[in-house]
């Protein structure tokens, strides 16, 4: 089994290569060139946060076939929790734009190359 899997690279390598050269043949799908712009990547999130304040939410609402007013207290946990996470998360955020050290996010540095089109920054 292992002889025929090295036998079927060892041809795709062969036929890969060109016959005068004996480089491999690129076929490009884009032109090798920089764009102007960085790709738009989201940043991580982190961990989920709340989920045990939510689990109550959510027992309490299947014990109390989903009326809200008996599970008033839940609800409220669990409000209260997402927003202290939402202020935490953007306070975190908040410091990490600021140690990041010179290093911006790709919406940030589109945005300047727009501004600047003929200013040419070092790597």
């Amino acid at each position: 089994m292992a002889m025929q899997s090295g036998i079927a690279l060892q041809e795709k390598v062969s036929r890969m290569l060109s016959r005068k050269q004996k480089k491999p043949v690129l076929k490009p799908n884009k032109p090798l060139v920089l764009e102007d712009e960085v790709a738009n990547r989201k940043i991580k999130k982190g961990e989920a946060t709340c989920v045990t304040e939510m689990s109550m939410m959510m027992a309490c609402w299947k014990q109390n076939n989903f009326v809200d007013a008996l599970c008033s207290n839940e609800m409220q946990s669990f409000y209260k929790c997402v927003e202290k996470a939402q202020i935490a998360m953007k306070a975190k955020s908040d410091q990490a734009s600021i140690r990041q050290g010179g290093r911006l996010p790709p919406k940030q540095v589109n945005t300047l190359l727009k501004r600047h089109p003929n200013k040419q920054t070092e790597i």
